[in-house]
């Protein structure tokens, strides 16, 4: 059981879209305090920041890979997976694209994800509400994607605990719908002002609902200033390529940072 919200996590089954061979997520959480206020916020603090620094082995790894990661994160139903699916379509043939799906249940996603032309992971985190950082870890050893890739992490659909958990990415992608309001920022302050990017989808169907750009833009910046808001319909295609432009100045900013090449070794995984 996760100490941070409670969920159920060591019970992740990792699984390679296409493949019978299953992964069983079996590391062990820390449990020694009763539940009592003060304990239970020092192992909090303990939990986060064993998983940040397997997050930070995770993203050394990435880097020195020049693997560009991004944590997909929304509310069930925001249109990720859609997002996904047309992306891979359209940035493909440019560079590999590799998925790691997190969802509590099911392989349908992964299964989406195999059919639109990437390779992809399916993490299952029973009752967990979040992916961490060794769930990814795993994910990487089976996924194993090659030098150059674009890795995308689709979190389990939730906007409050995946905000607390550092994976190893670059960047945190926030995907919102017009559906559900512009005061989401608000509501989910954490994941906004940990986001690099807030993606506003499903903008084809901004004449049905009231919604309001400039209103939810305000919100998201009083917390996060800096962060980028990109409007697009992922169905349509509405605004996709500006998501496209903002991942390939990522990927450029992303080879500029990474590890000299003459220290990386190709052959071993996260550690």
């Amino acid at each position: 059981m996760c100490a941070t919200c409670g969920c159920g996590g060591d019970g992740a089954v990792i699984t390679m879209a296409g493949h019978d061979h299953v992964h069983q997520h079996d590391h062990q959480h820390d449990h020694p305090f009763d539940h009592v206020h003060t304990e239970t916020i020092t192992l909090e603090q303990k939990v986060l920041a064993k998983n940040d620094l397997v997050a930070e082995e995770n993203r050394r790894w990435l880097a020195e890979r020049n693997i560009l990661a991004l944590n997909m994160t929304s509310s069930p139903g925001a249109g990720k997976t859609t997002l996904l699916e047309r992306t891979i379509r359209d940035l493909g043939h440019q560079r590999p694209i590799v998925v790691i799906e997190g969802d509590q249940e099911t392989l349908l996603d992964a299964t989406r994800i195999r059919a639109a032309g990437a390779r992809a992971v399916q993490i299952n985190t029973g009752a967990g509400c979040h992916l961490d950082a060794w769930m990814v870890r795993r994910a990487l050893e089976v996924l194993d994607p090659e030098p150059g890739s674009l890795l995308f992490i689709e979190n389990v659909g939730n906007l409050v605990c995946p905000a607390m958990f550092d994976l190893g990415e670059n960047s945190k992608v926030v995907v919102i719908s017009v559906t559900e309001g512009a005061d989401k920022p608000l509501k989910y302050p954490h994941m906004f002002a940990a986001a690099g990017l807030v993606l506003v989808n499903k903008t084809d169907l901004n004449p049905y609902v009231d919604f309001d750009l400039d209103t939810c833009t305000g919100y998201a910046r009083s917390l996060n200033p800096d962060v980028s808001i990109l409007p697009l319909s992922a169905t349509r295609g509405d605004g996709v390529r500006d998501w496209y432009t903002w991942i390939e100045a990522r990927a450029n900013r992303s080879r500029h940072l990474r590890i000299p090449s003459d220290s990386v070794d190709n052959t071993k995984q996260p550690e």
